[in-house]
């Protein structure tokens, strides 16, 4: 907090600081756009400060974060991969995910046990609206929820066999294998069935 303090003294009217709880901090409304989110995040609420930024992504020209890089990795993973999961399919829907440098340990002080890496998410042009954002996020979170689960299964909850035969997807699969398009075919598929 020392460095920050420095900063401010240097040019109080170019940096204010606010002391808040990150996860109920509604940032757009702090700044007028174009906006961009540049921050090393506390890595035990990194995932659900992501998600929260995700769905205001229209707001942001971008952000660049540091996390664990194993979270990293995660939000940039491919279909297919061990890493693929519910945050790159919320990620890479509304944005475009590039891993950009990854960070040993011996570069903190003191240095943590894991490695970390910086992320650039740059939002798409369109953004889903709310609602369709919300049946995404039920969606990846049934879907990822067992991992080993085929999609009949992990998907039954809301509605299963007829969600997936609507979309063309069979049911035999897992979630791990859907691309983001066919995500995003389910979450329309959901919200127009209410």
């Amino acid at each position: 907090m020392a460095a920050i303090e420095e900063l401010r003294a240097e040019d109080p009217q170019r940096l204010t600081v606010r002391a808040a709880d990150a996860l109920a901090l509604d940032l757009p409304t702090l700044a007028a756009a174009p906006r961009q989110i540049i921050a090393n995040l506390p890595y035990n609420i990194a995932s659900p400060l992501l998600v929260g930024w995700l769905r205001q992504a229209a707001a942001w020209e971008r952000l660049t974060l540091m996390f664990q890089q194993e979270v990293a990795e995660r939000i940039c993973a491919a279909p297919d991969t061990p890493a693929y999961g519910r945050l790159a399919v919320l990620a890479q829907w509304v944005a475009t995910a590039e891993l950009r440098l990854r960070i040993p340990p011996a570069a903190f002080v003191p240095p943590p046990q894991v490695w970390s890496a910086v992320v650039v998410l740059t939002p798409h042009a369109a953004q889903p609206p709310p609602a369709l954002f919300a049946a995404m996020e039920r969606l990846t979170a049934a879907a990822f929820g067992q991992r080993r689960k085929m999609l009949r299964g992990a998907l039954k909850p809301l509605g299963g066999v007829a969600l997936l035969a609507a979309a063309g997807i069979a049911p035999e699969r897992r979630a791990e294998t859907l691309s983001v398009a066919e995500f995003d075919t389910l979450a329309r598929l959901m919200l127009g069935r209410g």
